[in-house]
């Protein structure tokens, strides 16, 4: 497995990350606990080292499931969680707001700790922008766990180019979490530029549009109720039906390259610039060697600037969240 080092922070993680709140989260049915443990294990053996979870999936039990998982690998992998949500840190409870207080950030920590069963958070992202707390404030309380030992690195997710400013001017930021694919580009418009700018990282959620650009969903598919897709504008069914046209342009250009969607849509994001580390999740070992496969499958800058091309005449239909999660995007 190739490795890449997260902008200037120094830390080197596989080039392709797992994201792990789809194996008890937010997709529908949960993989049972001992597979999902023998799915992470495998992925260290197939040379994945970055593993990517936070408090609220789940709530709580997902950070558990991993910290059992790669406890005995754990000097093999760097290990990503998240603070920023009001969660009751003993019985997973949310008030459904977010809460990005020091005190809370501190005790999130503490409570990370003990569920990933380890004496370091690698990587610790702001899971979502507190209004009501100065960026300053959050960082500094990283700044503390960090002399502390307690944490390595700090991350943000979803925050606007002038929150990514102000924590950095107080705490060096390692990686921006957001999403970011083929099929949700808004980042290059501000947010790339400034990563690049000031050294740091980005690792791209939902890098498979959600298993949209995989070419295994279209707008007859039926979700469990379970699933969040239930709830996303762009995965109602006249939305799919019209973004079916991205899903073809994928599939051309992975015919030409002997590869599947999947692939391509991975490789269009690590051609990118080398300090992008996606974070595919799956619940399926074919699944997790198709993905990795994508670091093999070289993308020209014929090839980008083809797709680019193709993909400027699309229209995509339906927003990426609903409502009430956008509001608390931060951008």
């Amino acid at each position: 497995m190739q490795t890449r080092t997260l902008g200037k922070s120094g830390l080197e993680v596989s080039a392709l990350g797992f994201g792990c709140m789809g194996l008890n989260h937010a997709y529908g049915t949960p993989l049972p606990k001992q597979d999902a443990i023998a799915l992470l294990r495998q992925a260290v053996e197939a040379g994945v080292t970055f593993f990517d979870t936070a408090e609220v999936y789940g709530p709580l039990t997902n950070e558990e499931l991993v910290g059992e998982a790669l406890a005995p690998l754990r000097d093999q992998v760097v290990i990503a969680t998240k603070f920023g949500f009001d969660i009751d840190l003993q019985t997973g409870a949310r008030s459904g707001g977010v809460n990005s207080r020091p005190e809370h950030i501190k005790a999130v920590a503490e409570a990370s700790l003990k569920r990933l069963k380890t004496d370091r958070i690698d990587l610790f992202y702001q899971h979502r922008v507190d209004p009501d707390v100065p960026m300053e404030d959050v960082a500094g309380a990283v700044r503390d766990l960090i002399a502390e030992g307690k944490v390595r690195h700090f991350g943000l997710s979803e925050a606007s180019a002038a929150s990514i400013r102000r924590a950095h001017a107080v705490q060096p930021v390692a990686a921006l979490q957001s999403e970011y694919s083929l099929w949700w580009r808004e980042p290059e418009n501000e947010i790339l530029p400034l990563l690049e700018e000031l050294g740091i990282g980005f690792v791209p959620f939902s890098p498979l549009g959600a298993g949209f650009l995989t070419g295994k969903v279209d707008q007859h598919t039926q979700f469990e109720s379970t699933d969040f897709r239930t709830m996303v504008p762009r995965f109602a069914p006249e939305a799919l039906a019209a973004n079916m046209a991205l899903v073809d342009l994928v599939r051309s250009v992975a015919a030409r390259k002997n590869a599947t969607p999947a692939q391509v849509a991975l490789a269009w994001l690590l051609a990118g610039k080398p300090w992008i580390v996606p974070i595919p999740g799956t619940t399926k070992l074919h699944r997790l060697d198709e993905n990795l496969g994508a670091v093999d499958v070289e993308l020209t800058a014929q090839d980008l600037c083809e797709i680019d091309e193709a993909a400027s005449h699309l229209t995509l239909k339906g927003a990426r969240l609903p409502e009430s999660a956008l509001k608390m995007t931060g951008l």
